[in-house]
């Protein structure tokens, strides 16, 4: 056979919130793109339209913020649907068989952080999502409008039931990285308590999402993805 007519397999799409998100979602077979939120996402997907790129599908990966008070930090879950727009049926029956441990359900999508305990709870109520993240309704809109498969693997960062502390929220840059700086000059004594537990449960999440990487093997494509 020659080497132009190896069959390869058509990369996937892997839309993701934070730089460390990124990290661990990059691989062989695998195009990533980050936010945070909707709109670099979908700036960053139209830019590769535009240079003519293919994908198999398009995954949501990375953490999300819990609804369902009896999920906890490191919890992982895999989206039936995103708000309306629902999962590749064939993808996700794949991703369960992989993560078997995993809670499958709704997911929410917002254009901003969610960080009250009580608009997590109120959020909850409403849509019966089990977790909220910024990234997945964007991914879920282009796969519509690119008529591509679509799937989401989340992984639990703050659980419903605490808030996060607003020094959190000015850390976050633009790009999905963590200005250090930022978080200083918003720090009060009243924050430290709920930013050690956050700390501790972002390092719970990034342990988790790293397992569920390497449990969704080196592709993460949905199935039957391998193009001649």
């Amino acid at each position: 056979m020659k080497p132009d007519a190896i069959p390869r397999c058509t990369p996937v799409l892997v839309v993701c919130g934070l730089a460390f998100e990124t990290a661990v979602a990059a691989g062989p077979g695998v195009i990533t793109v980050r936010g945070p939120g909707p709109v670099r996402v979908a700036a960053a997907i139209d830019a590769l339209v535009g240079g003519g790129e293919g994908w198999a599908g398009i995954l949501s990966f990375g953490c999300a913020g819990a609804l369902d008070p009896s999920l906890q930090a490191g919890d992982c879950i895999v989206g039936s649907r995103v708000d309306a727009l629902a999962a590749d049926p064939a993808w996700l029956r794949a991703l369960m068989a992989r993560l078997p441990h995993a809670r499958c359900g709704p997911l929410a999508g917002l254009n901003a952080p969610l960080a009250s305990r009580i608009a997590k709870a109120q959020l909850w109520r409403d849509s019966g999502a089990l977790a909220v993240d910024m990234e997945s309704h964007a991914a879920a809109l282009a796969a519509r409008r690119l008529h591509l498969p679509f799937a989401a693997v989340r992984v639990v960062l703050d659980p419903a039931w605490r808030s996060l502390p607003p020094c959190a929220l000015a850390a976050m840059r633009e790009d999905g990285g963590t200005d250090l700086a930022a978080l200083l000059r918003a720090l009060t004594p009243g924050d430290l308590g709920s930013l050690a537990l956050l700390a501790r449960d972002a390092w719970r999440a990034r342990r988790s999402l790293r397992q569920v990487r390497a449990q969704l093997g080196a592709g993460l494509a949905p199935p039957h993805s391998r193009a001649a």
